[in-house]
């Protein structure tokens, strides 16, 4: 027969129980605990990190900034030099140096622009007289693809400004700097080059020079 139950089984159960239902709270707690401290120490890592993005992109701008005001300081100071070369230097003597190689040329024209569609052109220097003319192309470092744009801008000239299509067009390089071998190779092609020799400029191609006529 079994035994029978009294208030102090009772008792003793609810304790049980109680104790048990405690411990699984505080177990609750532990995790929760965890989990908000594991979700804390994420935030916070999340935070570092885009605190490190943050100045990073702020590291990456400031040196783009720098680098954008050192190119277009570059690029004035070359606009500046190429101004002052043209403004002094060449264009003044443009007509003197021609005439001394037999060229008459009498007018001097700065920035000629042809904005005929398909064949826009603009030509830096042009000194011009008769039925005889002289295109300049100036550049503050001239290059060989310099020379070839220039060599095709001469062979579509009077296409650009067909008001010279009777004219004889000569060609003529400029540069405050010129690579290695250019100059031969604007000879070659039947090009003056005008070469700055401390404070004036020269037409560095010898007497011989025989220009080709466009």
């Amino acid at each position: 027969m079994a035994e029978p139950i009294t208030l102090d089984d009772i008792y003793a159960l609810f304790q049980t129980s109680q104790t048990e239902a405690d411990r699984r709270f505080a177990e609750a707690d532990r995790r929760a605990a965890e989990s908000k401290a594991e979700a804390d120490r994420r935030a916070a890592e999340f935070d570092r990190q885009l605190a490190e993005s943050k100045a990073e992109a702020d590291r990456s701008l400031a040196e783009l900034k720098r680098l954008v005001d050192n190119t277009t300081r570059a690029v004035d100071g070359l606009t500046t030099r190429w101004g002052q070369f043209v403004e002094n230097l060449v264009e003044p003597a443009v007509l003197r140096l021609f005439q001394e190689r037999g060229i008459d040329v009498q007018e001097v024209t700065r920035r000629m622009r042809s904005q005929r569609r398909g064949a826009e052109m603009e030509i830096d220097i042009f000194a011009v007289n008769g039925d005889v003319a002289v295109a300049v192309e100036v550049k503050s470092r001239l290059s060989h693809q310099d020379v070839e744009y220039f060599l095709s801008c001469l062979e579509r000239f009077k296409q650009s400004f067909p008001h010279y299509a009777d004219y004889d067009i000569y060609g003529a390089v400029a540069g405050i700097e010129i690579d290695e071998g250019v100059d031969r190779f604007a000879y070659q092609r039947g090009l003056f080059v005008i070469k700055q020799t401390g404070d004036t400029v020269i037409i560095a191609n010898n007497s011989t020079f025989q220009p080709t006529a466009w």
